[in-house]
């Protein structure tokens, strides 16, 4: 987890002590303990808790960012907000929905999300190979005297398909956003508009969008007749989480 200094930043001079152990204590030890609890369901449980107290401010909308960077989705947390306002109170949500939008309807990234060659249409064919939503746009199908397939993939911040490898090598053409690629064992690599990868036969992989962004890429494999898939599991919450705190530690 990356190193929390918001406690001295903001009380060094007035309440040190209080800044201290906000840093160290809070974030240094109890939100890095991840083995135990995941900063995911960590996140889920403090905006949960701050949002139970009614302190519908600073706190609630910093730790509802946090939240999102650790993989937290939209749908996720308007369905947290729901089911909270029936225990906690109906003003509550009212009061918090609005920064909810303000952090996981922003685009930092700038992305809208229009990419270059299309969006496509929503990937149900595979949904269920994939956590959260992504879309396809095919782009160039095999035929007679053509054995490659291209196809323009699109996936929702939080998006991620499941672990899985081919036959065939693959490449990835990182076109819009940003987003993660890993193979079994390896750390996760962060990947850019630009970005280039070549996935090797029967490698044990995964790629997909980060917690905070859109991120399209173009897929292309040869000698499609003969080329296969295996899925196997889903990515968990915990290995993405990691995923994405591997790079924000960067």
């Amino acid at each position: 987890m990356k190193k929390v200094t918001a406690g001295r930043d903001a009380w060094s001079q007035f309440a040190p002590q209080f800044g201290e152990l906000n840093d160290e204590v809070l974030f240094g030890q109890v939100w890095a303990r991840d083995k135990q609890l995941a900063p995911r369901d960590r996140s889920m449980i403090t905006i949960a808790a701050i949002f139970s107290s009614g302190m519908i401010g600073d706190a609630f909308k910093a730790h509802l960012r946090m939240g999102k960077a650790n993989g937290i989705t939209k749908e996720e947390i308007v369905e947290m907000i729901t089911q909270l306002a029936f225990y906690c109170g109906w003003p509550k949500a009212w009061a918090a929905l609005p920064l909810v939008k303000e952090v996981f309807d922003d685009a930092p990234d700038g992305n809208s999300h229009e990419p270059i060659f299309g969006k496509g249409n929503e990937n149900e064919a595979y949904a269920r190979y994939f956590t959260g939503k992504s879309y396809l746009q095919p782009m160039v199908a095999p035929s007679e005297g053509n054995d490659v397939n291209v196809a323009n993939v699109t996936f929702e911040p939080g998006c991620r398909n499941n672990w899985h490898s081919h036959t065939r090598m693959q490449i990835l053409l990182v076109t819009d956003g940003e987003g993660l690629y890993q193979e079994w064992g390896k750390p996760a690599r962060r990947l850019q508009k630009g970005d280039i990868v070549e996935i090797p036969v029967g490698v044990k992989h995964w790629h997909g969008a980060t917690a905070r962004s859109y991120f399209t890429h173009i897929a292309l494999m040869g000698d499609v007749n003969n080329a296969k898939n295996e899925w196997l599991e889903p990515v968990s919450d915990e290995q993405y989480g990691e995923a994405n705190k591997q790079q924000q530690d960067k």
